[in-house]
């Protein structure tokens, strides 16, 4: 029976080593190209988002820090998580060992199940913002939203640990059908479904309620104010009952949050039908790599509608922020 050449295995020396997939050069540099296109504009986005809020004072708000801190899991997905399953993607081999390999596995869902976590605070934020705009600043300060944040990190890293120790599911040494040069993650039936439940159903009805009862919030204020002003016979300007910029922002973070679903909705679908099968993988890779490029859309969309984005960026860009006043520039 003829064997692979050597140069095919991924450890041609074991004999439990998984085949390793040959692209001819040209391949993969084109592979390798577009990878790193995708990780730096990642990187250099978020990055900018994070400069902006972080260097100028008056974006200091509980609402731009939530925005700060998930601009920083999709600066990490774009300096760590890409660069690895790009290399894993292109070499078709894991090598760096099966520690890594559980290390990395929980940084990915980290930093993925942290994002759901962001939008579920985002949304109670916007909500509190539009419902009552008066206590608002009594209820979400500074202090509450800091900690918010520490609680969707530690979350995330325990119950991702978690997930990953109770189903001992990491295997890079061959044994139970993988073989020796494979970095995947298993999980049990009932784990995937808790986790289906945990990580994606129970936040996404929370963020969905919570958009509709803004949206009818806002549908009742302008059906008030039409109210107002048609009383008036047009002549005076009524007074919104909520400010223009947290109705704005409301909308601005509901599409990056209903952009976030798009992604995560067919990758989850895909799971739980995923047979096994080679056209299976293929397409849980794509939908996969759809959720890393997605961390790089955030910031665009924050350049499309937010006006305080726009010039925070052409101050970075020209370097003013160099100014030792600038921190106090009004945007």
């Amino acid at each position: 029976m003829d064997q692979l050449p050597p140069s095919q295995y991924c450890y041609p020396w074991n004999n439990a080593s998984c085949i390793k997939t040959v692209r001819p050069a040209y391949e993969y540099s084109l592979m390798l190209f577009v990878f790193s296109v995708i990780s730096s504009i990642t990187v250099v986005v978020n990055l900018l988002v994070v400069i902006a809020i972080a260097h100028f004072k008056q974006l200091h708000t509980p609402t731009n820090l939530l925005i700060l801190s998930l601009a920083v899991a999709d600066l990490l997905i774009g300096a760590i998580v890409i660069p690895v399953e790009a290399v894993k993607l292109t070499e078709t081999c894991w090598y760096f060992g099966q520690h890594f390999c559980f290390i990395f596995q929980c940084v990915v869902y980290t930093l993925l199940s942290s994002a759901l976590g962001h939008f579920v605070v985002i949304a109670v934020d916007r909500y509190v913002a539009v419902h009552d705009p008066l206590l608002y600043t009594q209820r979400i300060t500074v202090k509450r939203t800091l900690t918010s944040l520490a609680v969707i990190w530690s979350c995330s890293v325990l119950y991702n640990l978690l997930l990953l120790y109770c189903n001992n599911s990491l295997n890079v040494s061959g044994g139970s059908g993988v073989c020796h040069g494979q970095c995947l993650l298993f999980v049990s039936f009932e784990w995937a479904l808790f986790d289906i439940f945990i990580s994606f159903i129970a936040p996404c009805a929370i963020m969905i309620t919570l958009y509709l009862r803004i949206f009818q919030v806002a549908t009742y204020q302008a059906h008030a104010i039409h109210s107002i002003s048609a009383s008036m016979g047009h002549t005076g300007d009524a007074k919104l009952p909520v400010k223009s910029a947290e109705g704005k922002a409301a909308k601005t973070l509901g599409i990056v949050m209903a952009v976030y679903l798009l992604c995560w909705i067919p990758y989850y679908l895909s799971l739980l039908t995923a047979d096994g099968t080679l056209s299976s993988e293929t397409i849980m890779t794509l939908l996969s790599w759809i959720l890393y490029t997605n961390s790089c859309v955030n910031p665009i969309i924050y350049a499309l509608f937010y006006s305080w984005f726009k010039m925070a960026l052409k101050y970075i860009l020209t370097l003013k922020i160099m100014d030792s006043s600038s921190s106090f520039f009004k945007l």
